[in-house]
C-alpha cells in the first residue's frame, strides 16, 4: 500500500479520535457549568436547599456531613486534568483512550445531568440520574482495570480520576436513595432508622470489598468511599439526626474496605511477582 493510500485509509480513525477528544472537552465543560448552576453561581439554588432539603447533610442518618462534599472539587480538578491530557496529540490514537474516552465523557455528562435533575426536576429523577451515573462509572472503571496502565498519566488522570468518582458516587447513591425513601415510606419506618442505616452500611461494605477485589486493590475508589463514610460517622456523632450505631458502623466499614483493599493489593502484587496472574491487556 502506498504512503498516500495508507494515510487515506487511516483518516476515518483519526477523525474519530479527534471527535472523541473534542467530545470529552465538551462533556467536561457541560459538567462544570452544571456544577456552577448546582452551587448557585449562575442563579440556581444550592443543591443542599433543593428538593425540600432532602439532599442536605442532615436529611437522613446516611447523609455525609457538609464538608464531605468538598471531594467534588478534587474530582473536578482530576477531570479537568484528564481533559487537558487526553487532548494532547500523543494521546489521540492510544488504544486505552479509544477504549475509555467516550465512557469518561459519558460520566461527565451524567454527572452534570444529576445536578440539573436536582435543580429542575423531582427527587425520584435524581435517583434515576445517579444510578445511571454509577452504572457508567462502574463500566468505565472495569474497562480501565482490564487495561494495564502504561504511564503516570494513565494511573493518575484515568484510573484515579474514575476511581475517585466511582467511590464517591457509590456512597452518594446510597445517600440519594435513602433521601428519596425517607420521603416516600411510612413515617413509622423512621423509628427503625438506625437499624436500616446499619443494614445499608453492611451493603456498602460488601460493595467496597467487591470493588477492591475486582480492581486488585486500587486505592482511589476506596479513598473516596472512606472519605464519605468518615463524614457519615462525624455527622451522626456531632449533628442531627444523631445515630451512634450508624456512626460506629461507618467506622467499621472503613476498616473493612481499607483492609480488604490493602490485602488484595498485597496478594495481587505477590502473585504478579511470582508470575501466577495472567498479564492484563496493554493500552
Amino acid at each position: 500500500m502506498s504512503t498516500t493510500a495508507h494515510h487515506v485509509a487511516r483518516s476515518p480513525q483519526q477523525s474519530s479520535d479527534i471527535l472523541r477528544q473534542v467530545g470529552v472537552i465538551a462533556a467536561v465543560v457541560f459538567m462544570i457549568i452544571a456544577a456552577m448552576v448546582g452551587t448557585g453561581l449562575f442563579g440556581g439554588t444550592n443543591v443542599r436547599e433543593l428538593q425540600g432539603g432532602a439532599l442536605d447533610a442532615d436529611s437522613t442518618v446516611l447523609a455525609p456531613g457538609t464538608q464531605a462534599f468538598s471531594i467534588w472539587s478534587v474530582i473536578y480538578l482530576f477531570m479537568i486534568g484528564y481533559t487537558i491530557w487526553q487532548a494532547l496529540p500523543s494521546q489521540r490514537s492510544r488504544d486505552r483512550q479509544r477504549r475509555a474516552g467516550w465512557w469518561i465523557a459519558l460520566t461527565a455528562v451524567l454527572n452534570g445531568g444529576w445536578l440539573l435533575a436536582a435543580q429542575f426536576t423531582t427527587l425520584p429523577l435524581t435517583v434515576v440520574a445517579i444510578v445511571a451515573l454509577l452504572a457508567a462509572l462502574g463500566w468505565t472503571f472495569r474497562l480501565l482495570v482490564l487495561s494495564r496502565p502504561q504511564s503516570v498519566g494513565d494511573r493518575v488522570l484515568m484510573d484515579a480520576t474514575v476511581g475517585l468518582h466511582l467511590g464517591w458516587v457509590s456512597l452518594a447513591t446510597v445517600a440519594n436513595v435513602t433521601a428519596w425513601l425517607s420521603r416516600t415510606v411510612p413515617a413509622s419506618w423512621g423509628m427503625q432508622a438506625d437499624a436500616w442505616g446499619v443494614a445499608v452500611l453492611v451493603v456498602v461494605a460488601a460493595v467496597g470489598v467487591g470493588i477492591a477485589a475486582f480492581s486488585r486493590g486500587r486505592p482511589s475508589p476506596i479513598i473516596a468511599m472512606s472519605w464519605g463514610l468518615a463524614w457519615i460517622a462525624i455527622a451522626r456523632s456531632t449533628d442531627q439526626p444523631h445515630s451512634t450505631p450508624v456512626a460506629i458502623a461507618a467506622v467499621v466499614v472503613i476498616v473493612v474496605v481499607v483492609g480488604a483493599a490493602a490485602l488484595v493489593a498485597w496478594r495481587s502484587n505477590g502473585r504478579e511477582h511470582r508470575g501466577i496472574l495472567r498479564p492484563t491487556r496493554t493500552a
